[in-house]
């Protein structure tokens, strides 16, 4: 039997259909398993998904369509960069209002954050804190779902592998969404959220 990509496995996966063979491993080599949770039997997500990265000065937001049976779409992708000449307030704002734009725009089901889990310092604490709190507020006041997932969860759940580089991340990103552009950092990282969010969602 040929051997699938990581595309078509998920796109079984996202179909309900049984997959054969298993994610390869972040640095190639031989194949891994599914991760456990993964190979359960689940209802496969549908709806759409604003994927978001917060930072401060490049926010990167993706949003991607799930269907049943289908591979994922990603519909509009964009990175959010304020000058650091701006103040704070300014470049919270800013994030407020793409996001809002994001949500005004689509028929959103879940908004999906990546969690800051390490940071350098207290004020880098509090700056990105800011930036997820603009996107948090931005979805409650559309009543929509807000799920936040650690960067080590997003990696098993995309790559396969909790230690995959960003540059994997990027290249996997783009192969599931059968993407023809390179994806800026940001957006990527957003993207894999989003993906994240629908091939581990438990309805």
């Amino acid at each position: 039997m040929a051997r699938m990509t990581v595309r078509q496995m998920w796109a079984a996966k996202l179909a309900g259909l049984p997959v054969e063979a298993g994610v390869p491993r972040a640095g190639g080599g031989r194949r891994a398993e599914l991760q456990p949770a993964l190979s359960l039997q689940r209802t496969p997500f549908n709806g759409l998904v604003l994927g978001v990265d917060p930072s401060l000065r490049g926010t990167g937001l993706a949003m991607i369509e799930f269907t049943s049976g289908r591979a994922p779409v990603l519909l509009r992708c964009q990175t959010v960069k304020v000058s650091p000449r701006e103040t704070m307030a300014y470049a919270l704002g800013e994030i407020h209002r793409a996001v809002t734009a994001f949500l005004a725009d689509f028929e959103v089901r879940h908004v999906a954050l990546e969690q800051t889990i390490f940071v350098q310092n207290f004020q880098t604490a509090q700056i990105l804190g800011a930036a997820r709190g603009a996107a948090i507020s931005a979805a409650a006041l559309r009543s929509k779902d807000v799920f936040e997932y650690p960067p080590l969860r997003v990696k098993q759940a995309v790559v396969g592998a909790g230690r995959a580089s960003k540059e994997q991340m990027a290249r996997t990103v783009m192969a599931l969404l059968g993407h023809g552009r390179t994806l800026a950092p940001d957006e990527a990282d957003a993207a894999g959220v989003a993906l994240c969010h629908a091939f581990t969602w438990r309805g």
